[in-house]
């Protein structure tokens, strides 16, 4: 059994001896593969060393997270679009819009995403949506965006079935996480209604722990917990969730 963690920060980690018992945990729980989006040109470096320290199960992608599109944003779009250039990734992320946080910067928002879009669409890469109290403004950019081209990760999505199917219809996968486990989430009703095969799983590490370490630091390992829970919603074995929802990040990324 191989179960993939599509979204983890696991680079925030930067004791080399903690880092190796982060990777070690994985192991053990059955988590082979580790896909670690940037959130801005200071984090690049801290992606490719735990890529470069652990190649064989580490993949990198690139983006400006929206938080992150401040009054310089388009200096650092420059350093990271000239990272992309001089390291092989697997996808532009993560990328997308938040409003919860602060409204005022959503054309700065939108224009960094539409800039993204380009770049994923000339390497022939997928991207990684952020989407956070912004559901339609990211479809409205991804309705004036599709193509053939076009594809990708709703991470951590925690929407309506109505929104699921959208995503879906897009071509777009779905990105679950700990919010699954929540009791009073209502993704879990949700995701026992969608078709594994547009399914993956995620931690977001060190953010959104699932349950039982609800409240304290999330870690890939835990990706564990995530799986076993879709599986009881679709009453199904642990393994079958594993090589579904690996299957299908493979067909997304291309490794």
């Amino acid at each position: 059994m191989i179960l993939t963690d599509t979204h983890t920060h696991l680079y925030y980690e930067t004791d080399s001896t903690k880092r190796a018992q982060l990777i070690q945990r994985c192991a053990e729980n059955n988590i082979g593969r580790l896909f670690l989006p940037n959130v801005e040109a200071s984090s690049v470096p801290l992606v490719f060393s735990l890529v470069n320290t652990f190649p064989d199960i580490c993949y990198p992608m690139l983006g400006l997270h929206p938080c992150s599109v401040k009054a310089d944003w388009e200096n650092e779009l420059s350093i990271i679009q000239k990272a992309s250039a001089q390291n092989k990734i697997v996808a532009i992320g993560e990328i997308g819009i938040d409003l919860y946080w602060d409204k005022t910067t959503l054309p700065e928002q939108i224009q960094a995403f539409k800039t993204q879009i380009a770049w994923a669409k000339a390497l022939k890469l997928p991207i990684v949506i952020h989407c956070r109290d912004a559901f339609n403004e990211v479809f409205e950019v991804l309705h004036e965006e599709q193509g053939e081209d076009l594809r990708g990760i709703f991470h951590c999505f925690t929407g309506t079935l109505e929104q699921a199917q959208q995503v879906i219809n897009l071509g777009f996968y779905l990105g679950i996480g700990g919010v699954v486990t929540y009791k009073n989430a209502g993704l879990d009703k949700v995701v026992s209604q969608i078709d594994l095969n547009r399914i993956v799983l995620e931690t977001d590490s060190p953010y959104l722990t699932p349950v039982p370490y609800r409240g304290k630091p999330n870690e890939s390992s835990y990706l564990i917990y995530i799986a076993q829970k879709v599986a009881d919603l679709h009453q199904i074995d642990i393994e079958t969730v594993a090589a579904i929802t690996t299957k299908n990040s493979e067909h997304i990324f291309g490794v």
